[in-house]
């Protein structure tokens, strides 16, 4: 069984890069080990403010950091073609050796719908995103034996090329999702799962059926790699812990799919309707480190052995030092 660590998840929508590479510094100093960051084109609402390129902070702070780095998550199938992904991601891990993992997601309206192109059902974004799975590992696998490779499939077409830049060992994909179905096809065709905070009974049915789709496939999924991202509100009092979760994060207690949505300005509207009961169940909200530290460890005895933080206020300094200090060491497997 790995080791825990818990890291950082940087909000790329809320802050601009300058202030994302001081916080993965001053995380690390207090405790956090490696950062994951979503690969956003626009924040949820205006009020977070930013969306930076996702693929040059990961860079820096790789540079700056020495834990882990992973796109979490990524779509490799609007605004991104599948060979561009695996080539940023080839780049990445041969520049920061054993660092890099790439999560992939099937995609959300609000950033991939940038190119004007027809959204499709859900069932049609994931087959995509499995399609362009099937031909970044084509791609990593035939770069990596000196070959050049050809994709045409349903969805995406590759003539014949590789990645001339390569690491001695391809970064492992692991995908995101909160649904069984595709939980079950990423234990069969990836190399790990993640999924964000959610009752624990319906994580647990999304391992048993990743752990199918793994046994299925020949692998031993107590071996593979299970990520949580855990959007939380910490502050000094409960009052502000809430009040920072209104503002920043009115996105968490929205009790409704979100990958249709396409302008953080519709968010904006849909935020006036969310109430303080709303986060109930949906995110730990409290001024209590050890509330947080309670409600992070029952992940952790579930499974998880990476955990990704993501404090929604802005006071992210006060954040680091407190959960460096009161939560983080009395996190265990």
């Amino acid at each position: 069984m790995a080791d825990l660590t818990v890291g950082l998840a940087a909000a790329l929508e809320q802050f601009s890069p300058t202030e994302i590479l001081e916080h993965v510094v001053l995380a690390e100093r207090h405790g956090f080990s490696g950062v994951m960051a979503a690969d956003h084109f626009q924040p949820w609402v205006p009020a977070q403010g930013q969306a930076s390129f996702v693929w040059n902070v990961m860079t820096a702070i790789a540079e700056r950091t020495a834990g882990d780095v992973g796109p979490g998550v990524t779509a490799p199938t609007f605004r991104w073609h599948p060979g561009l992904v695996a080539q940023a991601s080839a780049t990445l891990a041969a520049m920061y050796p054993g660092r890099h993992w790439l999560g992939l997601g099937s995609g959300e309206a609000l950033n991939e719908h940038i190119l004007g192109t027809y959204w499709p059902e859900v069932p049609v974004r994931i087959n995509r995103m499995f399609e362009a799975i099937e031909l970044i590992n084509k791609l990593f696998a035939g770069s990596l034996a000196g070959k050049d490779v050809k994709h045409a499939g349903e969805y995406y077409t590759l003539e014949s090329t590789r990645l001339w830049t390569m690491p001695e060992t391809p970064p492992e994909i692991y995908v995101a999702t909160a649904g069984p179905v595709t939980a079950k096809r990423a234990g069969r065709h990836t190399d790990g799962l993640i999924t964000v905070g959610a009752p624990l009974e319906k994580i647990g049915g999304l391992f048993a059926k990743f752990d199918e789709g793994a046994r299925e496939a020949g692998k031993d999924p107590s071996t593979m790699p299970r990520l949580l991202q855990v959007h939380l509100s910490w502050a000094e009092t409960d009052e502000q812990a809430m009040a920072n979760a209104m503002d920043q994060w009115p996105n968490g207690g929205m009790k409704f799919p979100k990958g249709d949505i396409r302008s953080p300005y519709d968010f904006e509207q849909m935020a006036k309707l969310v109430r303080p009961e709303d986060f109930e169940g949906r995110m730990v909200i409290s001024s209590d480190p050890d509330v947080h530290r309670a409600a992070l460890q029952r992940y952790v005895d579930l499974g998880f052995d990476r955990v990704y933080l993501h404090n929604v206020g802005r006071n992210q300094e006060q954040f680091f030092e407190v959960f460096g200090r009161d939560v983080l060491p009395k996190l265990h497997r």
